[in-house]
């Protein structure tokens, strides 16, 4: 039997900074919310794909991502180490092994209490896919997902237990609100409507289908005829660079868009911002746009954190209808567009351009949204389960 201990100590097992990785931006925020409320001690091991990833004093271990006894050596530091409880960010790429089986290695073997948040829930897993979040969701105490509607789908598609899941909202900083046309004229954009797309560069994205509706935005040219005509005025921003673990399959994806914007025609409308954003420039970069795009080609995205921060910050939002989109922008709160479809993205883009009325309404819905993910009230509701799980383990004599 372990001895009580001062902390209740946390270590989450995930990527983290300066990896360049949504994930790792989302531990590093989430942690760094926990920590302010002084609840809990919160300890790091990242996940490396590399040698040379200098962490800071956050990261108390790290395991090798391809590196199969290292899970392994983990589970057994951990359970002769003071952490009370283990909370895995899953994602299946970030992971070794088949489908990121290795994680398989590191929970059979473990004998701390788990948590696992959930970044990707496929309506159509593979059966090895199925089997690593069905066995993660015997080993969970909870499963933490972003979206309700995945509630059913982790039950009826991988066999977790219903009481187990745990809805709560992917967070989003909160930072005080800018004028959107001081913003602009920080930019050099004055005068121009500003519809941007944000986050790794990769093949998925839809990003040519954006930029096609784009140019038809432009000439005026629809499936339905414009109510006002054409908007020269629209400028494309699409923020951020080629995805680090896709470098040559991401940087043959981002000439071929580039190609795309010469071949239309585009150059003065469509801005490639080629870099890795930092979260204050991705908050300016939303806070200027008047309307926030994703065209997504996966129809099973269960989370997307480029959304949640177009909402956390109150955008017109216009998307296709992957899962997390369904829900975010039920109700008025956005327009879904049809997956892989120019002349869909144009309308809606159009209507929101064509109607202020309409985009304000919008707003104000996405930011009455927004209000509850900011991280302190996201991080309060990771930190009351949490609590509840260590407590409940400590009750009954097995801390």
């Amino acid at each position: 039997m372990k001895k009580s201990k001062v902390y209740n100590n946390i270590a989450f097992l995930s990527t983290f900074p300066p990896r360049e990785c949504g994930i790792a931006t989302f531990t590093e925020d989430l942690i760094t919310s926990i920590d302010y409320s002084k609840k809990l001690k919160t300890h790091i091991i990242a996940i490396s794909n590399t040698d040379d990833c200098e962490y800071g004093d956050k990261v108390r271990e790290q395991i090798r991502q391809n590196e199969q006894s290292d899970y392994i050596a983990l589970a057994k530091k951990l359970n002769a180490s003071n952490i009370d409880l283990l909370v895995i960010e899953h994602e299946y790429g970030i992971y070794g092994g088949d489908h990121g089986e290795f994680i398989l290695d590191l929970v059979n073997n473990l004998e701390i209490p788990v948590v696992t948040t959930l970044h990707t829930i496929l309506s159509e897993p593979s059966p090895k896919q199925r089997l690593i979040i069905n066995e993660l969701g015997k080993k969970s105490e909870k499963i933490i997902t972003m979206a309700q509607n995945t509630k059913q789908m982790l039950q009826s598609i991988y066999g977790v237990e219903l009481d187990k899941i745990e809805v709560i909202h992917h967070g989003v900083p909160k930072k005080q609100l800018q004028v959107r046309e001081t913003l602009k004229k920080k930019y050099g954009y004055e005068n121009r409507q500003i519809i941007s797309t944000f986050g790794l560069i990769s093949p998925g994205k839809g990003i040519e289908h954006g930029i096609e509706a784009i140019a038809k935005v432009i000439s005026g040219s629809t499936a339905s005829d414009s109510k006002v005509g054409n908007h020269k005025d629209v400028l494309y921003l699409i923020l951020g660079q080629t995805h680090p673990a896709l470098k040559e399959e991401g940087t043959a994806y981002r000439i071929k868009l580039e190609e795309l914007v010469t071949k239309l025609d585009l150059n003065k409308n469509i801005i490639f911002v080629n870099k890795y954003l930092s979260k204050d420039e991705i908050i300016e970069y939303l806070q200027l746009s008047d309307i926030y795009m994703t065209p997504y080609l996966a129809k099973d995205q269960a989370v997307s954190g480029t959304l949640a921060y177009a909402v956390g910050y109150g955008k017109a939002i216009v998307s296709t209808p992957y899962l997390y989109a369904k829900e975010m922008l039920s109700g008025g709160n956005g327009l879904l567009a049809e997956f892989g479809n120019p002349d869909s993205l144009t309308d809606c883009i159009k209507q929101i351009l064509e109607d202020p009325f309409k985009k304000a309404k919008m707003e104000r819905n996405t930011s009455q949204i927004g209000r509850t993910m900011y991280w302190d009230k996201v991080a309060q509701q990771y930190t009351n389960v949490f609590m509840s799980i260590i407590n409940s383990t400590s009750e009954n004599g097995e801390i």
